[in-house]
This record gives structure tokens, C-alpha cells and sequence, in this order.
């Protein structure tokens, strides 16, 4: 423990505590799950150097909170900007098909849930943080400029008064709401289509991804089709080209993407989504990580396939195998 004014006093465990939730907050200003994690110890470092001048005014959640959002500020100051490939460009055709590699610091990246969202009891607010990690909610949060995401993250996700994010920033509450309004304005525009998060209970959700994996693992395209919304699409990070529809999907799985025949998939849960990690069949024999597929479903249909192929990244962050045996 260590020393401070007769105030408060504070300990690594207190300060590990918000370890969580902060990783959470620094994800959805950030788009990178590498970087929340960053941020979060440098907040942590920044705190413990700073301790003594902690007098115990404001919560210690709330004095965390400014220090981790100054570093996300300062990162996001820098110009780190995260999206997905729909974000840059229009969906290709799959005749026109080509795989463009994009930097690693372009994309949005995934999150394990078990690192961002914290353990609650109330449905309703599990719902709420589950829809506040999606990707294509974290997506439409990078067209805000920095303070107003992180007004807007802080109010709507997190529901902080008005009067204490005020203080977090050190600003007015009117400037508090004056930026709320523009946020979620321009969050409007950039609305993500609604989607069903992930949800073991629900039995219909468990039939419809047991039906996925059947298709997917037989490679069966029209059974695979039919669990696909119309306009359903599919990105490929970090290749900056993505599909829609049925015909331009299929039609790239069986042609480039027959490779993935004869694939396993393993079940996980990233961003408050259903996923997968995808393992490809090796020479060598057994299987080998080649993409953690996170799902978007809307309405018992899959809507959306992203397959995240930097599997050296994904598949330790997410604790999965280095490899299946046959």
C-alpha cells in the first residue's frame, strides 16, 4: 500500500480493478485492441507515478478515466484512425476481384469479449455493452473527431452524467452536451445496421450457427447461401477488398477462396458477436490457424463475414490453439 494524503491511499490491486473496463473504454475510442491494451498500462504507469497527487476528490474510477483518456486523445491527436475495408471502398465484384494489402494500422481490429466487457447481471446491460463493441458500431465511432467520441462513449455507453464528463475534460456542461448532439448526429449518418449479439441461450441462434458450421466445414454453398442475408457481405482484413451479395460471396469461395475447403471451425466470441476461428487443412497433416471469422447476425441471418487473417495476432490474443490435430 502505498502512503498518500490522509485523503486516500491506493494499491495496485485497487488500481487493477478498472483494468477491464478501462481496456474497454480505450477499445472503443481506439479501434485497436492492441492499442486499448497499450493505453490502458500507460494509464496504469501514469497513475502510479502520479499517485501522490491523488487526494481522493473525485472517484478513483473517475481520475483513471481522465488519465486514460488523455492518452487515447493523444494517440488519436497522432492521427490513428481505424475502419474497415466498407469503409473505404465499394464492394468489388468477384470477376473483378483483387487482393490488395493494407497496412496493419489501417484496419479495425477484434476484441476477445472477455477483455473488454465486464461481468454483469442485468440482461438489458450486458446487451447494451455487447452493442457498443460490435465492429460496425466501433467503425461508425471513428468518424467522430476525438473529444466528441469520447463525450459521446462516456454519455450514451457508459452513462456518465453530464456534469461528470464535464469535469473529466475540463470543460462546461453545455460544451458536454453541445458535443453530444453533434456526435450523435454524425453518428446517424453513419448508422450500423442493427445486428443480434451473441447469445448461447437463444436457441434459435445456436441452431442457425450450428447450421453455419455444418455448411461451412462441408463446403456446401447452397446450404451455406441459405442462411446468408441478400445483400450479406464479406471483408478480408488486411486486404482491403470485400464482397456482397450471394453470387459475388459464393462465387469467390469457389473459386480463390476453395482453399478454405475442408477447413474446422472452432467456436468463440469477439466484439459481442458470434465467431469462429478457422483452421485449414495442412500438408504436414492436422490443421493449421488460417482466419477468426467474426459473424454479424440480423434477424437469424448471417449478414456479414469478417475474416481476419493475421492469424499470428488473433489466435494468442483470443487463447486458441496454435494448431489442430486430425
Amino acid at each position: 500500500m502505498v502512503p498518500m494524503s490522509d485523503a486516500a491511499t491506493v494499491t495496485t490491486e485497487e488500481l487493477d480493478k478498472y483494468r477491464r473496463e478501462l481496456t474497454g473504454y480505450c477499445y472503443r475510442m481506439l479501434g485497436s485492441s492492441f492499442e486499448a491494451e497499450d493505453a490502458v498500462q500507460d494509464t496504469m504507469v501514469r497513475a502510479w507515478k502520479a499517485v501522490d497527487s491523488f487526494e481522493g476528490r473525485s472517484s478513483l474510477r473517475s481520475w483513471l478515466y481522465r488519465i486514460a483518456t488523455n492518452v487515447c486523445l493523444d494517440a488519436l491527436n497522432a492521427g490513428n484512425k481505424r475502419a474497415r475495408p466498407m469503409d473505404l471502398t465499394s464492394p468489388t465484384p468477384v470477376a473483378q476481384a483483387q487482393l490488395v494489402k493494407q497496412p496493419e494500422i489501417t484496419w479495425l481490429e477484434p476484441v476477445p469479449d472477455g477483455r473488454v466487457l465486464p461481468s454483469v447481471a442485468d440482461p438489458a446491460e450486458t446487451a447494451v455493452h455487447r452493442e457498443s463493441v460490435r465492429l460496425a458500431f466501433v467503425a461508425a465511432l471513428q468518424h467522430l473527431p476525438p473529444k466528441q467520441r469520447a463525450v459521446l462513449i462516456l454519455r450514451e455507453v457508459l452513462a456518465w452524467k453530464a456534469s461528470e464528463v464535464a469535469e473529466l475534460l475540463d470543460t462546461s456542461v453545455a460544451s458536454v452536451n453541445s458535443a453530444l448532439q453533434r456526435a450523435r448526429a454524425t453518428l446517424a449518418e453513419q448508422a450500423p445496421a442493427a445486428s443480434d449479439p451473441a447469445n448461447p441461450l437463444d436457441e434459435e441462434q445456436k441452431a442457425l450457427l450450428e447450421r453455419y458450421v455444418a455448411a461451412f466445414e462441408g463446403y456446401d454453398m447452397k446450404a451455406l447461401t441459405a442462411l446468408l442475408h441478400e445483400d450479406a457481405t464479406m471483408s478480408m482484413p488486411p486486404y482491403d477488398l470485400w464482397l456482397q451479395g450471394h453470387d459475388d460471396i459464393v462465387g469467390w469461395m469457389l473459386g480463390v477462396g476453395e482453399v478454405c475447403a475442408g477447413s474446422k471451425l472452432v467456436p468463440t466470441v469477439a466484439n459481442g458477436s458470434p465467431a469462429f476461428a478457422q483452421y485449414h487443412p495442412d500438408p504436414a497433416g492436422g490443421f493449421s490457424p488460417w482466419a477468426l471469422i467474426v459473424l454479424e447476425v440480423r434477424e437469424g441471418k448471417v449478414a456479414g463475414m469478417d475474416f481476419f487473417l493475421d492469424t499470428e495476432r488473433w489466435f494468442p490474443l483470443f487463447d486458441l490453439p496454435a494448431r489442430l490435430d486430425a
